[in-house]
């Protein structure tokens, strides 16, 4: 008896519902997009990375003096086709230094039958983003050239033509995945919190039938929303934080494509999207409901 007085004392709020089911499919949303964000952060890290180490060599004569090879040095660091984004644009490699990498990496000790080095001494030139295109490779390997000791300038022909045209391609792949994943992360939202909604549509009318007025019934579900939603977003960033954190113990060099700066901003803007998306698709279905018919509610 004193059990169903209880249960007829117990009221239901404003507001209330099931909230464990909906921060769980936000959650999930937001952890998909997030995922999402950390690809596209990594794949621009590694475009980047790409374009700073494209280059050109630079063969010098042979018995070139070392007032010439000064002199070669400083017409290419103040060119405007070398690249400001290395520390290690302009690298200059001696014939013997590059022997002995040769002897290191094949084991094979050539000096002994040809009796000579015959490897010549080279810069190696890291190229601006600017130049980097097939046509302008072409016409600095000619304009180097003709430079007063230097023998050849080569680099790998067709090659940043190619990274250009696969990183377009990429990247409009990436590009209409994001909007296929938000426009899919939208609906899963709104449908979560529709169900939601729908275990409170008759108080939602009780309270219209009392003269409430709209502004009043919705701000319960507006606040609860908002919150559900940044915990959803907290949570989200979390489980990123952690899978994040494993990626790097298990893969070498991850983390030297990763900026904390933006992998913070990315957090961020989970856990506010995550507020946003759920206070939107409250409003959004809060408003169905409340111009619902009697009818239309069964």
């Amino acid at each position: 008896m004193q059990k169903e007085k209880k249960k007829f004392r117990k009221k239901k709020k404003l507001g209330t519902y099931q909230y464990g089911s909906v921060i769980f499919s936000v959650t999930l949303a937001l952890l998909v997009i997030g995922l999402f964000g950390l690809v596209v952060l990594q794949a621009n890290q590694l475009t980047s990375f790409i374009k700073q180490n494209i280059e050109l060599q630079v063969y010098l004569d042979k018995d070139i003096s070392q007032n010439q090879i000064k002199r070669i040095q400083s017409e290419l660091q103040n060119s405007d086709y070398i690249s400001t984004e290395s520390d290690s644009a302009l690298v200059f490699i001696s014939n013997e230094t590059a022997a002995q990498k040769f002897i290191e990496e094949t084991g094979e000790e050539f000096s002994n039958f040809l009796g000579d080095n015959p490897l010549r001494d080279a810069f190696v030139l890291k190229v601006a983003e600017d130049y980097q295109s097939n046509e302008k490779m072409q016409a600095l390997s000619e304009e180097l050239s003709t430079i007063n000791g230097v023998f050849e300038v080569t680099y790998v022909t067709n090659l940043v033509d190619s990274i250009n045209s696969n990183l377009t391609k990429i990247s409009l792949i990436m590009v209409g995945m994001a909007g296929l994943l938000i426009v899919v992360v939208l609906l899963l939202i709104n449908n979560t919190i529709k169900l939601a909604l729908f275990s409170q549509r008759f108080l939602i009318r009780s309270m219209q039938l009392v003269g409430a007025k709209s502004r009043f019934i919705k701000q319960p579900f507006l606040n609860r929303s908002l919150l559900h939603g940044v915990i959803a977003g907290i949570i989200a960033s979390a489980l990123l934080f952690g899978i994040l954190t494993f990626a790097n113990q298990n893969i070498d060099k991850l983390e030297e494509l990763q900026r904390i700066e933006w992998i913070a901003v990315l957090y961020l803007i989970l856990i506010v999207g995550g507020g946003l998306l759920t206070y939107l698709s409250t409003a959004r279905a809060m408003n169905k409901y409340l111009k619902m018919s009697l009818d239309e509610l069964y």
